[in-house]
């Protein structure tokens, strides 16, 4: 018989949940963030007595390091994913380790798997290859019945073209899932640097979820977000 696949419940906690996709690059841009981390731990407790979080953290420059390494030696997408996943879940130790007693004692790599705890916080890291911390997050939300997703990462907004090769691109505060696509693209490899996975951002606009990218090195837009006040980012839907 087929295992059924369910979902973590808070213990069926009547709060509502908040689901981040935490970009591995502000967790350790070149070495551990511990002024971010710091920073992340007090804006979420911030929220705990009227809000739990499901934080998926990625693998960021550091696995993209590792992965150009491995490429350098022939190696094809699947072992640079494999590679990348392994970072992603050293992040994310690092994260839960922050929040010491009030989050779940075990990282979370199936989006789908359930989870009864009275913590306050479940961290989770990637999983299969193939899959980006984006696109594991798309389906923790689907499993969840979440309808917005918190993309912390290191931009202010996205773009309509790519600011590194056009001096001239115009920042975009509100954007649907169509012309999105259409500038991010639909293909998806192992490091790629996009303010969000193509192949997440077409799962998410079947099921009609909000994706919110925030600059994470500014947290108070984080908490201006969360506390239903103008912030800056941008907001997909």
């Amino acid at each position: 018989m087929k295992k059924k696949s369910v979902v973590a419940n808070f213990k069926s906690s009547t709060k509502e949940t908040i689901l981040i996709s935490l970009g591995g690059s502000l967790v350790v841009p070149d070495s551990i963030d511990i002024r971010f981390l710091k920073k992340f731990k007090q804006s979420l407790q911030k929220f705990l007595d009227s809000k739990n979080f499901i934080v998926f953290v990625g693998g960021g420059k550091i696995a993209r390091v590792y992965q150009k390494a491995l490429a350098e030696f022939g190696s094809k997408d699947r072992k640079k994913d494999l590679i990348g996943i392994v970072v992603s879940k050293l992040n994310a130790e690092v994260v839960k380790n922050i929040f010491g007693k009030i989050v779940h004692d075990e990282i979370i790599i199936n989006p789908a798997k359930t989870i009864k705890t009275a913590k306050k916080i479940i961290v989770g890291a990637g999983w299969k290859p193939g899959w980006s911390t984006d696109y594991v997050s798309v389906l923790s939300a689907k499993a969840h019945k979440i309808k917005t997703i918190i993309n912390l990462t290191n931009i202010d907004y996205i773009c309509d073209k790519n600011p590194k090769e056009f001096p001239e691109a115009k920042p975009i505060k509100e954007i649907n899932w169509k012309d999105f696509l259409k500038i991010v693209g639909n293909k998806w490899s192992p490091g790629l640097s996009m303010p969000f996975d193509p192949r997440a951002s077409k799962i998410a606009q079947n099921l009609k979820i909000k994706v919110v990218i925030i600059n994470g090195k500014n947290l108070e837009r984080f908490e201006d977000f969360l506390n239903d006040k103008p912030f800056i980012g941008t907001v997909i839907q």
